[in-house]
């Protein structure tokens, strides 16, 4: 599926050249290049979305402005779009669930001018399949490579999203967050991951695990382009009852970054995380935030055991009604429609669906 979906893109990009056309065209031309040429290294992009030029020519037509108008952006495969590619959070369970269906966040990166070029890679079921499971790897995408050195680890479980904005695909892309999803691939990948208050970003049509947790955010090169990313995507949703204020709470994100934005704001240091290796780093980067205005505050080592172990009976609990109202709402011929037909799909598929890890 994955190979199919680029190959059928080649032609797209051969003529006429890219130079020559109309912003968001040669932007979307540019991404589609890129990911031909690059992302075969990487497994970064599951899927090239063929109706991304047809996109890119609509806003040339309509002169779309701001700051996303004509801009590629590649989404996390757990999050629906409208069109051809399936929704498949990696799994080949799901590998038909083509629902025809824009999750509400996307609807508004189109509203803003983005055009969805593709799908990312990522841990499978957004990683919350086994204690056991490789990191960036999906039956459907393989296993994701860290731009910076192949054999690392690119971090999960939105790794293609954090690989594909480090290698330069595209500069904006879309992950999800439970626990760290987010925030990890962009730290590993050296790149800027948000992730959003819980209830500012809609989970209507993303493939759930925690409705007390889950949250769509932001991946870019730079804090100004995460800034403008969750100001598209952020706001209320009657469908998910956690926005119901998200409208009141949204406002023009980057338009709050100035030269005193830092001041007084109070930023916690936990040094007692550091493993020691990055602290000359580390302090540099404290003393330009002091530098900046920031108040710096020393955390003390705490215990937080209790929060991992009280964490978890919250997050197996609500993956199985979560996941089962999703897979129930899917308007696409899938042969999964609970939690325990999704484990049974992998026990008659171990093969493919865990090869590495048993």
């Amino acid at each position: 599926m994955r190979g199919l979906l680029i190959i059928t893109t080649v032609a797209l990009i051969a003529s006429p050249a890219i130079a020559q056309m109309r912003p968001a065209e040669a932007n979307v031309r540019g991404a589609i290049e890129r990911i031909v040429r690059i992302d075969p290294a990487l497994h970064s992009v599951i899927a090239v979305d063929p109706t991304a030029i047809d996109q890119a020519r609509r806003i040339d037509a309509g002169n779309l402005r701001g700051p996303l108008a004509g801009q590629p952006v590649l989404i996390k495969d757990n999050i629906e779009s409208i069109g051809p590619l399936p929704t498949t959070a990696g799994s080949l369970a799901l590998a038909n669930n083509v629902t025809n269906r824009d999750a509400p966040l996307v609807a508004r990166l189109r509203g803003a001018g983005a055009v969805i070029v593709g799908k990312t890679n990522l841990s499978e079921w957004a990683n919350i399949r086994s204690n056991s499971s490789i990191s960036g790897w999906s039956a459907v995408g393989g296993q994701t490579r860290n731009p910076w050195a192949l054999d690392r680890n690119t971090c999960g479980s939105s790794s293609g999203s954090g690989a594909a904005v480090a290698a330069g695909l595209v500069r904006l892309a879309i992950g999800t967050e439970t626990d760290g999803s987010v925030t990890c691939p962009a730290s590993i990948n050296g790149i800027v991951g948000l992730k959003p208050t819980v209830g500012l970003v809609s989970r209507t049509h993303i493939v759930p695990i925690s409705h007390s947790q889950d949250t769509a955010g932001p991946m870019t090169p730079t804090v100004l382009e995460a800034a403008e990313l969750l100001t598209a995507i952020a706001g209320s949703d009657p469908a998910d009852p956690a926005t119901r204020e998200a409208d009141k709470h949204k406002r023009n994100y980057a338009a709050g970054l100035d030269a005193g934005s830092l001041k007084g704001k109070r930023i916690g240091v936990l040094r007692f995380a550091s493993t020691g290796t990055l602290d000359p780093a580390f302090d540099t980067a404290l003393a330009i935030l002091r530098q900046q205005g920031a108040v710096l505050v020393d955390i003390k080592k705490f215990d937080d055991k209790a929060i991992g172990k009280n964490e978890l009976p919250v997050l197996l609990t609500e993956l199985k009604a979560d996941m089962a109202k999703y897979l129930k709402s899917s308007p696409a011929p899938i042969g999964v429609r609970t939690l325990g037909e999704v484990i049974a799909f992998d026990k008659a598929h171990q093969k493919q669906e865990m090869p590495l890890f048993g």
